[in-house]
């Protein structure tokens, strides 16, 4: 990779793969991670090991062969892992024994997109192209409440879809944000709407050539503080068959609905599919691609771009571990641990 200032991002450890990973999860205090497949399977691995061999887990409810599974969530006492595909169900998994323990058939109406949990590991939400943002009880699987306000069409009367979702660190916030760009902050104990943002930015429509759109919000993080959310997607595209236009990434104060800053990438093409804070605020790290992957940091006091660099592949998920300089990222036919460096 590449460097900027005084940052470097250095490969530790690969894991080549003929399917794309989608979603990962980590059990805290170790490496041992589970990954979501295009093949609609859920592996295990422990990447301390010496060869890493990634394994299905199973049991009486699977996802459908070819049902990409795109969403991960450990949650009650890291004791569940919750998995959400494009064939609308969610699965849930005991991590000792690996084996599927509750499902919900027809837990949206069409494809998840993300299933995360919250900070407390009680509950769990997902979100879908039927535009609904679902709230679960991590332990039992029980349905605890929806959230609506996403518009099921975008402005030219086209399906629009439902990419992501982030809690906020103390779990009392929920964001969610859709292909317009259009972003709703919700009070998870109240389930109400209290702020809608704008990052309509990341939506390009052809009138013309395709008909056609493409972009949106992939991805959102708040900053450990709470007060700032972040959007990452990908600016306007010139020709929509390809995601040929950089990076973005958008700063909000959610609480006054305004934009704080916007930052564009030089180098880095595609879709920032994941975004996280480092734990003391140090950096925001995004990660995604077009053809091929990047990796950028931003210092988030002076939200410039500090580092950006290409990645072995278009990453789809990255997680941060124990030791937050290091990470696992999983993407186009791979795994890979990386460790960034520098002040």
């Amino acid at each position: 990779m590449s460097t900027t200032a005084n940052f470097q991002i250095a490969e530790e450890k690969k894991i080549s793969r003929k399917d794309i990973l989608f979603s990962l999860a980590r059990v805290p205090g170790t490496d041992r991670i589970f990954c979501g497949s295009s093949d609609g399977t859920v592996y295990q691995t422990d990447l301390a090991a010496e060869k890493p061999e990634p394994t299905a887990i199973e049991g009486e409810f699977q996802h459908r062969p070819g049902g990409y599974v795109t969403g991960l969530a450990l949650a009650a006492g890291n004791r569940r892992l919750v998995s959400g595909a494009y064939d609308r169900q969610l699965i849930w998994w005991d991590t000792e024994t690996g084996k599927s323990i509750h499902r919900v058939e027809n837990a949206h109406a069409k494809w998840i997109r993300k299933v995360v949990a919250s900070p407390d590991g009680q509950l769990i939400a997902s979100v879908a192209d039927d535009m609904v943002c679902r709230l679960w009880n991590a332990g039992s699987g029980e349905p605890v409440a929806e959230l609506r306000g996403h518009r099921i069409e975008t402005p030219q009367y086209y399906p629009s879809m439902l990419f992501t979702c982030a809690f906020s660190p103390d779990g009392s916030r929920l964001a969610t944000a859709d292909k317009t760009g259009h972003i709703i902050i919700w009070d998870v104990a109240s389930r109400k709407e209290i702020s809608t943002l704008d990052a309509s930015c990341m939506y390009t429509w052809d009138p013309k050539q395709r008909r056609h759109s493409i972009g949106g919000v992939r991805s959102l993080a708040f900053s450990p503080d709470g007060r700032t959310l972040v959007a990452g997607g990908i600016g306007q595209i010139g020709n929509i068959d390809h995601l040929g236009a950089n990076a973005r990434i958008r700063f909000f104060d959610w609480e006054k609905a305004v934009t704080i800053a916007e930052v564009e990438a030089s180098e880095s093409k595609g879709l920032v599919e994941r975004l996280a804070f480092h734990p003391g605020g140090n950096w925001l790290l995004g990660c995604g691609g077009d053809n091929g992957g990047f990796a950028i940091l931003i210092d988030p006091t002076t939200r410039k771009i500090v580092f950006e660099g290409k990645a072995p592949f278009h990453i789809h998920d990255f997680l941060l571990t124990d030791s937050p300089e290091r990470f696992i990222a999983a993407g186009h036919n791979g795994l890979v641990v990386q460790k960034i460096s520098g002040v």
